[in-house]
């Protein structure tokens, strides 16, 4: 039996406005040790909303109006997040579950070097190692990334932007959490830059053991990476199955309207869906 990692129960969030906003509408999920679950869906329709709200990292005027989110830990703990306290919150997240942010490769700031923003990672959470330890974790990590251990002593303006997004999926190795949540990753990158990093993530996966929630609005992209896909539309999941069984029998129409909406490289030309 797979054993679970992460369980959502009839989770809910409104942006407290005028009038409120039903962001996220009773979402129940379950997310496998091990696997990768794509989060589908159009600009708007919840799903960065969902992710945030699963690790509590939610602003004003967002509010969680019900729901449950228990993380089960490789110790055998069941953790329920919504009553971590702000230390307890603090210590779980990068050390359970981390996150690659949307625009992240954008992220890192511009006058530090790469090793002294990954040094920070392991000051704050890991204060009992040495100068000597950090600074060869960090190089590790950005071995382990394929961007290269001499790349400590660059400033990120001296990176691509395919090595920058990789310096952002290092950091949120460094603590080896059991979850990685991935907000639109490569949205901003070309194609073959997408793929170099998409194989990296199956391989850092595969190596690591860990879990991911992979955001994007890019199906095609889901079907190749993920061992399941949540399709979102309106604050709800309307369809969850295998990526196979989301490409060759969908059963929302939705779900139907988005695999049409993308072109397809053979076969006779058809009109594209909007």
């Amino acid at each position: 039996m797979p054993e679970p990692l992460l369980s959502v129960r009839d989770f809910s969030v409104v942006y407290d406005v005028d009038p409120p906003v039903e962001a996220v509408k009773n979402v129940t999920l379950e997310l496998q040790r091990g696997e990768i679950l794509g989060l589908a869906g159009e600009s708007g329709c919840g799903k960065t909303t969902l992710a945030y709200g699963v690790q509590r990292l939610l602003r004003v005027p967002a509010v969680i109006t019900s729901g449950s989110v228990t993380f089960h830990d490789s110790s055998g703990t069941a953790i329920d997040v919504n009553s971590l306290g702000a230390e307890e919150m603090r210590r779980f997240r990068w050390n359970k579950v981390s996150m690659v942010f949307q625009g992240a490769m954008n992220a890192l700031n511009p006058v530090t070097t790469i090793g002294a923003q990954l040094d920070d990672v392991f000051l704050v959470h890991r204060p009992e190692l040495s100068r000597r330890e950090r600074r060869s974790a960090c190089e590790e990590l950005l071995e382990i990334v394929a961007v290269g251990r001499d790349r400590t002593r660059s400033y990120p303006h001296e990176l691509s932007g395919g090595m920058r997004q990789r310096v952002m999926i290092a950091m949120a190795l460094a603590l080896r959490p059991q979850l990685m949540v991935m907000d639109e990753p490569t949205t901003a990158l070309d194609v073959l830059v997408q793929r170099e990093i998409l194989r990296k993530i199956s391989q850092l996966r595969h190596e690591f053991g860990f879990s991911v929630i992979f955001i994007t609005h890019d199906l095609p992209l889901l079907l190749e990476i993920s061992d399941r896909i949540a399709v979102m539309r309106d604050g709800t999941i309307i369809e969850l199955a295998s990526a196979r069984e989301i490409w060759e029998r969908p059963q929302h129409e939705y779900t139907k309207t988005l695999l049409a909406s993308f072109p397809r490289l053979t076969g006779e030309r058809g009109v594209l869906v909007r």
